[in-house]
């Protein structure tokens, strides 16, 4: 394809998101669009637009221009949602900060970001208040506090200590400003993880959203409802699930939070027909004792990230009809992707809750983008993220920069076809920049293979291989076979320096399945039959629960600290 080509296929619904919000408001009004849980309240298009225009003109009016930066430091998503919008419209940056960020981490954050403006609720003003001492600049501050009635109201607001943008005057009736954006100008800086070091804001220009959906947006028409428990500081929560609703005129539901117990109750009172699950949650829905009604739902298009052996188990029983996956990343968006048909027509979601495109329309507009579309049940191998759309190139290469060879692991790298796609820059860290782009590769910092099949597969985060009896393995392979041991519920591997030589010794903590009486002592049987020496855990640690950021990624870096003070004590 040329590239005036892929510039239509990305742009065939608009490349810019403020401009598509305000075709909704214009064209479809009175047509839900944002749902909050947590207060059963439900904002149609035109009021949503409504407001987020009134929060851009009144960011301009208090001095906020094009490239500036506004952090929001909020629990309440639909607050973070409004701001996120209203600050595109005023063309600044939106950027979120994790809310149960306290101390050196949100003060390493608000000082790399030096944001014009911190948006934030009562509840978290003392953790704001407590780091202004630690900023080079101060910013001004506007703070939510939740009306009667609302989620989160109450309590004593703690005083400010920064200059302080009253919320009415964020949000009284004001016009838009006259701000036209690019699709190559910056519109968020999001934070990565940082559980293997110090985060980095990756900034985004807008088109990298339009990239970022692309894929997920192709099964979606306006009459989907799109199901979210993610945080809006995740570009899962607020770019994926919000901006993607945006995107096609249809509804977001948004909670707080993910409730193994809440979860189906919340599908049905929305009619949700599309939802994105990571890994962590489904053995929570899969707990629940099954019954007659399992299928008894409307949610037909689920996205499974990443993917888990177990996705046809879960789709046969909840009557998932497909379900998507592929590579997602904060500095490349969703450049690789692959669409699971888990059950034929007729056989998923019954035809009296089924909402959106048929089978035939999902399989036709796949293909049209680009994107297999693959059986479920016949998807066996672990780590499957499918193949690269039009827009980018993809290769695995080695530690030289040379393509590896089919089936050979190397570092997953990337290559848009288009300007604009990836991340402009790690916000202020030109060096990292740099490095990541070196060869005129995006380096992703993860390892994949090309199948011989010709489709990609992920094996791990670069960062968590180790080395042992002079073999290289990952922690992959390792929580992949002990995820086969009967009563393993959750697992985290990684490696330690070991006590001996310059290799690794290989950790690994389990949480057991409720009243499987898994023991350490099972667990090393276990990885005796089924590994090979190098591969099996020399420590193994049978906790309650491992410790996990709020959008469910496993913090390796506190469990290796854990068992490091622990050793060290003995």
């Amino acid at each position: 394809m040329t590239e005036q080509d892929l510039t239509e296929l990305l742009g065939e619904d608009g490349e810019l998101i403020t401009a598509r919000l305000d075709h909704w408001a214009a064209t479809a009004g009175d047509r839900p669009f944002f749902h909050y849980g947590e207060d059963d309240v439900t904002l149609t298009y035109a009021e949503f637009g409504r407001r987020t225009d009134s929060i851009a003109g009144n960011l301009a009016a208090h001095g906020v221009r094009p490239g500036d930066r506004i952090s929001v430091f909020c629990t309440n998503p639909l607050v973070s949602a409004l701001v996120m919008f209203g600050a595109w419209k005023a063309g600044a940056l939106y950027c979120p900060v994790n809310f149960s960020y306290t101390g050196r981490l949100l003060a390493y954050q608000l000082e790399d970001t030096r944001p014009q403006l911190v948006v934030t609720e009562a509840a978290l003003l003392p953790a704001l208040n407590e780091v202004v001492g630690q900023l080079a600049e101060r910013p001004v501050v506007a703070v939510y506090e939740a009306p009667p009635g609302a989620h989160g109201h109450g309590g004593t607001r703690a005083a400010g200590v920064l200059a302080e943008l009253p919320w009415a005057e964020l949000t009284k009736e004001a016009a838009a400003p006259d701000v036209v954006v690019g699709f190559d100008d910056p519109a968020n800086i999001i934070y990565t993880s940082g559980t293997t070091g110090p985060a980095k804001g990756v900034v985004q220009p807008f088109r990298w959203m339009a990239q970022y959906t692309f894929n997920l947006r192709m099964p979606l028409t306006s009459d989907d409802v799109i199901y979210n428990d993610l945080p809006m500081y995740h570009v899962g929560g607020a770019i994926a699930n919000v901006a993607r609703a945006a995107w096609v005129g249809c509804e977001v539901a948004v909670w707080n939070r993910f409730s193994p117990t809440a979860f189906w109750d919340r599908v049905r009172s929305r009619r949700a027909t599309t939802a994105i699950l990571l890994d962590v949650m489904m053995p929570w829905l899969l707990q629940a004792p099954p019954t007659a009604e399992d299928r008894a739902n409307t949610l037909n298009k689920v996205h499974m990230q990443p993917l888990p052996l177990h996705h046809h188990e879960v789709a046969r029983r909840f009557g998932i009809d497909f379900v998507t996956a592929g590579f997602g990343q904060t500095e490349s968006g969703a450049p690789i992707s692959v669409v699971l048909e888990e059950v034929p027509a007729g056989q998923g979601t019954p035809a009296d809750l089924y909402t959106g495109r048929s089978h035939e329309e999902v399989r036709d507009r796949a293909a049209r983008a680009g994107i297999p579309v693959l059986v479920g049940d016949q998807v066996t191998r672990k780590g499957l993220m499918g193949r690269p759309s039009p827009l980018v190139e993809a290769v695995v290469l080695d530690e030289r920069d040379q393509e590896c060879p089919p089936e050979e692991a190397g570092q997953l790298a990337l290559r848009s076809r288009l300007p604009g796609l990836f991340l402009r820059e790690y916000h202020g860290k030109p060096e990292a920049t740099v490095a990541a782009f070196r060869n005129l590769w995006f380096h992703t910092g993860d390892a994949a293979v090309r199948g011989a099949d010709g489709l990609f597969y992920f094996v791990d985060r670069m960062g968590d291989r180790m080395r042992v009896r002079g073999e290289n393995l990952s922690s992959f392979q390792v929580e992949d076979l002990l995820y086969t041991l009967p009563g393993v519920q959750f697992c985290a591997v990684f490696s330690i320096p070991s006590s001996e030589g310059d290799e690794d010794d290989v950790v690994a903590y389990v949480v057991p399945a409720e009243g499987s009486g898994l023991t350490e002592e099972g667990v090393h049987a276990f990885a005796a039959s089924t590994m090979p020496k190098h591969m099996r855990p020399r420590h193994v640690r049978v906790v309650d629960d491992i410790p996990r950021t709020l959008t469910n990624k496993i913090e390796k870096y506190k469990l290796r600290q854990r068992i490091t003070a622990e050793l060290a004590g003995r």
